[in-house]
């Protein structure tokens, strides 16, 4: 199981450094706004998550101690935003670029074979005892404040990290349907998830 952790580790901090210089490399805007304007996306905030998570489990002198990060109920939480990242990129980000060299190797790994290797990590080795369908709601906090976030700094700066919240080009009454849709995808996910759970009781 160590050595599962420590490949997700290492492919999550290579796949979100090797972004965060290519990013940086082919900036338009200043330097601090670029860096701000990585750190407002979804999938690179969900993937920092996910390299965190394998990182404390990896550092603990025990994979099972009791801990926020061992608890089935986060795990089972980042599993549901991990899979979503990789869900949303592959049916409605992908067709809209083609990335090549370098780019396409961060893009694979942050939305495909991270998402994937969570996915497998969670379904092999996560204990998902005591999930309850409550939890589903709560799960639904992070995405909520990340769309609050994003939405007000679009407000001020003009600038949207997805083309389907991407206010100025759809405006508010297009934007709250996609994200009310996303949100029904989130919850649905969740329960999906928590159903797993408590069927392996």
């Amino acid at each position: 199981m160590r050595i599962y952790i420590a490949i997700g580790a290492i492919i999550g901090w290579f796949a979100i450094l090797l972004q965060l210089y290519l990013l940086i490399e082919n900036r338009r805007l200043s330097l601090p706004a670029t860096i701000v304007q990585f750190f407002s996306y979804f999938t690179i905030l969900t993937n920092i998550i996910v390299a965190v998570h394998f990182t404390v489990l990896l550092l603990k002198k025990r994979t099972y101690d009791k801990g926020w990060f061992t608890n089935p109920k986060t795990s089972t939480a980042i599993t549901v935003y991990i899979v979503i990242v990789g869900v949303v990129y592959n049916l409605v980000l992908r067709p809209l670029w083609d990335p090549q060299g370098w780019q396409l190797v961060a893009d694979e790994l942050l939305h495909t074979i991270i998402p994937i290797l969570f996915l497998l990590y969670w379904l092999i080795f996560v204990n998902r005892r005591n999930l309850h369908w409550k939890d589903a709601f709560l799960w639904l906090l992070y995405p909520f404040i990340y769309l609050v976030f994003v939405l007000l700094r679009g407000s001020i700066t003009s600038l949207y990290p997805y083309p389907f919240i991407d206010v100025m080009a759809l405006g508010y009454n297009k934007v709250l349907l996609n994200c009310g849709i996303l949100f029904l995808v989130f919850f649905l996910l969740s329960l999906l998830f928590i159903a797993i759970g408590r069927r392996n009781k």
